[in-house]
């Protein structure tokens, strides 16, 4: 007995030390694909003799390695080709990392594995793994695998109890394709390209999720019959399904979240949904549903989240909505609404956090009654008709982080109470008809990173005080990374208060494509400017990146130097006022994105430390009075895709031959005729053509020049045509 003991002992050290070397082989690859973190393996060490307490390793009963866990690892490249040598391989964790090319033969003989995860990485071509008929848990979500997915099953389904294909370019139909796998329950189909009867026996798995795909034709009732539907998460949003949703979706008595988000289903809300006491989110936006919402919806109780968004409802807000008291968000966004927003009793709902009633027909008084509402969060009432002052009562909103009266009709002054709202990130006022000095107190916002007031009528000074909004907002992203961002990341994936919100060519969501303005983007978006990551370095706020938009208004006087310290500017946009003076050149202390301060009467000569921003993209200076020659220090701005100086009679020089100046035509210098182009016959090789002119020239050509600006004085009426079509552009390109 003894001696069987003793081989079997040395079995398992002969292939634990088998199970070793090929560790010590996947060490050498990982330092060789990522030598950045080749530390991070240091404790793979030759001497040990079992690997078992290995960082991300795991071994069962036997002493032989079971469990790999190389998640955010940072391993670039194609993958490590022998995990198959480790034959006793349950659990392989390879997500989060940068690993590319198909799927290699060597995991397809991993035989063994009961969990594999190759999520979010950039694995290509067709998706077969067939061969891991053990797999409990599947998930390829986030890669590049295309084509369709049926010879998996029912191969690997015997086992199977968790499936997420999402975000890949799969195709196909889904009809019965998982009727084989008994023990599934999880299945997560969405973003790709898959078509067929999406709901097709799905009311026996827990979760199923099959949004963005190319799911079309009508939802039976039959699909829901079903007593025992065990659905706890549905999610059919960004399909083309169509027609009356069953109220069979009743026996669905388990369900705590349903999106039929942005499809084409019509008629009435269902009665059937009141039957589901648990269901904690309901989103039906973007759909045609009408009529009214169904009273059978107060006893959902438990509800938090409901988004009737983009529908066809109008009237009052039924008071429905205010019997349910979990709600935490409300979104009526973009229907026919026109009263209810006491009567409903919306503004009581104790735990309330937000409220976006955008794009209806509202008119009146803004309710000060909101003032009450201590967990409100969020504020969206842009578009709408309102036509009061703002209520200073707003200013005890402790809490208040959005707050979006956009396009409205309000009157009289932005109330000195708002700078009580230390916690505001983002304040939006664009479009009204507000009148007065921006407040001073607007310096106590300290995490205001986001300030638009453009297209008023404001007046006054720029207040110096302008220069500490924003210089703190890192008490406020840290709360709402320890809420998960929550309220901040609204389930409907809100785009249109995106693209009213973040100018389209922000450099820090660089790598989000608002011009698609797919709803996932725009979900990213949203936690981002919620919680700060993407727009601030985790070491630090100060760099955070925020932009004040003035433009359209009535103000007048100088810039205030001490705008020069608001190194969380990424765009200042103060074009259309009647703003003076010289141009401060603190200003070129900025890392600005885009600098706008056209039509207006800034005289002087052009800072040469504007060239300094390095992260220009965008710089207008036209329709202004200024002189002295052209910085040559502009020709170092090598981001700028976009500049204009037109405009400024008295500004004279050469524009350079070559360097980024070079690269915009005439219409960049019109009206400027003292700036000279290298073709011109006048232009010589010194650095300003004006030194080639004797003193009876210059005289003439000043006096030309004051001539001209009483031209443009005459024109003026007609220029604002051209100006309008430039806006267009500018706006277009900056606010989506």
């Amino acid at each position: 007995m003894d001696l069987a003991l003793t081989c079997a002992t040395a079995q398992v050290i002969q292939a634990g030390h088998s199970d070793k070397q090929v560790l010590l082989e996947l060490k050498k690859f990982l330092q060789a694909q990522n030598p950045v973190n080749r530390g991070a393996y240091d404790g793979w060490s030759e001497s040990d003799n079992l690997p078992c307490h290995w960082a991300g390793v795991g071994c069962d009963d036997a002493g032989r390695v079971s469990f790999l866990d190389l998640s955010s690892s940072n391993i670039s490249g194609p993958a490590f080709s022998n995990f198959s040598l480790l034959t006793r391989l349950t659990h392989l964790d390879l997500s989060a990392n940068s690993i590319t090319g198909q799927l290699q033969d060597d995991l397809r003989h991993c035989k063994p594995l009961r969990y594999l995860n190759l999520s979010n990485n950039f694995f290509g071509g067709i998706l077969d793994v067939s061969s891991l008929t053990n797999l409990q848990t599947l998930d390829v979500s986030q890669n590049q695998f295309r084509g369709r997915i049926d010879k998996n099953f029912p191969a690997i389904c015997s086992s199977l109890r968790t499936l997420s294909v999402a975000s890949n370019d799969l195709s196909g139909k889904i009809d019965g394709l998982f009727d084989g796998c008994p023990k599934l329950s999880y299945v997560d189909l969405s973003w790709n390209s898959f078509s067929g009867n999406v709901l097709l026996g799905a009311s026996r798995f827990t979760h199923f999720t099959a949004n963005n795909n190319n799911f079309t034709g009508t939802i039976s009732s039959s699909i829901f019959n079903s007593t025992e539907c065990k659905l706890q998460n549905l999610n059919i949003g960004t399909n083309y399904l169509f027609g009356k949703f069953p109220d069979s979706i009743a026996n669905c008595t388990s369900l705590k979240f349903l999106s039929l988000w942005d499809n084409g289903f019509h008629g009435p809300i269902p009665p059937g949904i009141g039957s589901i006491a648990g269901l904690e989110v309901l989103v039906l936006g973007s759909n045609r549903f009408d009529s009214k919402m169904p009273p059978e919806l107060k006893n959902c109780s438990k509800l938090k989240y409901i988004d009737i968004s983009d529908n066809s409802f109008g009237g009052e807000i039924q008071s429905v909505i205010g019997e349910l008291t979990s709600l935490t968000s409300v979104v009526l966004r973009e229907n026919n609404y026109t009263g209810g927003i006491i009567s409903s009793g919306i503004l009581q709902l104790p735990h309330l956090s937000m409220l976006d009633i955008g794009y209806n027909q509202f008119s009146g008084e803004l309710p000060s009654e909101i003032s009450r509402m201590t967990n409100i969060t969020v504020l969206m009432f842009a578009g709408n008709n309102f036509s009061s002052p703002i209520p200073p009562e707003y200013g005890r909103l402790a809490r208040l982080q959005i707050l979006d009266l956009s396009y409205n009709s309000l009157s009289g002054q932005i109330p000195p109470e708002i700078g009580n709202l230390t916690s505001l990130l983002l304040f939006l006022l664009v479009g009204n008809q507000l009148s007065g000095q921006i407040p001073r107190e607007i310096g106590n916002c300290t995490s205001l990173l986001w300030f638009n007031v453009a297209e008023n009528q404001l007046s006054g000074e720029i207040p110096p005080e302008i220069a500490n909004m924003g210089i703190n907002p890192g008490p406020t992203f840290m709360e709402n990374r320890r809420n998960q961002g929550e309220p901040l990341e609204p389930i409907t994936n809100n785009c249109e208060a995106v693209s009213e919100w973040v100018p389209a060519s922000y450099p820090e969501f660089d790598f989000i494509n608002l011009q698609m303005k797919t709803p996932k983007n725009c979900r990213t978006v949203w936690i981002r400017l919620a919680t700060g990551y993407g727009a601030i370095p985790m070491s630090s706020y100060d760099a955070a990146l925020g932009y004040v938009l003035l433009s359209g208004n009535l103000l007048s006087g100088e810039i205030p130097p001490v705008i020069g310290t608001m190194s969380n500017l990424s765009l200042l946009l103060l074009d259309r006022n009647q703003l003076s003076g010289n141009l401060p050149p603190e200003i070129g202390q900025l890392q600005l994105d885009a600098l706008n301060i056209s039509y207006n009467s800034f005289s002087g000569d052009i800072p040469y430390q504007i060239g300094y921003m390095d992260s220009l993209e965008s710089l207008d200076l036209s329709w202004n009075n200024f002189s002295g020659e052209l910085p040559s220090s502009l020709n170092q701005l090598t981001r700028l895709t976009r500049f204009n100086v037109s405009y400024n009679p008295l500004l004279w020089g050469n524009t350079p031959r070559t360097g980024q100046l070079s690269t915009f035509d005439e219409q960049s210098f019109l009206g400027d005729p003292l700036l000279l182009s290298p073709s011109s016959p006048n232009s010589n090789s010194t650095p300003s053509g004006w030194s080639s002119y004797d003193a009876e020239e210059k005289e003439e050509i000043v006096v030309a020049g004051v001539a001209f600006l009483a031209f443009l004085s005459i024109t003026f009426v007609i220029r604002e045509l051209q100006f309008f079509i430039y806006l267009y552009t500018i706006v277009s390109r900056k606010l989506c």
